[in-house]
């Protein structure tokens, strides 16, 4: 499922995101709908906010870089394989 993406100006853009615990409900599938979520969107970070949860959740996806020729070969290397999801960072 793609969330909807809020605007700039939405309140819950304004909101403390909140911790979550590992037994956060349905933690796989919002992380799979993020993920699902960015890529609709072609973007290559997106933090849960973004989408209306006032969670600290935020995913990276660099890998689009990894052949980017004004790069050097190190950093194609790191940003071609990082991908991450981070929780309570």
């Amino acid at each position: 499922m793609i969330y909807p993406i809020v605007a700039y100006g939405d309140p819950v853009l304004r909101k403390v995101a909140k911790d979550i615990t590992p037994d956060y409900p349905n933690l796989d599938k919002v992380l799979e709908n993020m993920w699902e979520t960015m890529y609709g969107a072609s973007g290559v970070g997106l933090a849960a906010p973004q989408v209306g949860m006032p969670i600290r959740i935020f995913l990276v996806d660099t890998s689009p870089f990894g052949d980017d020729p004004e790069l050097t070969p190190v950093e194609q290397k790191e940003l071609g394989s990082f991908k991450k999801a981070f929780i309570n960072a």
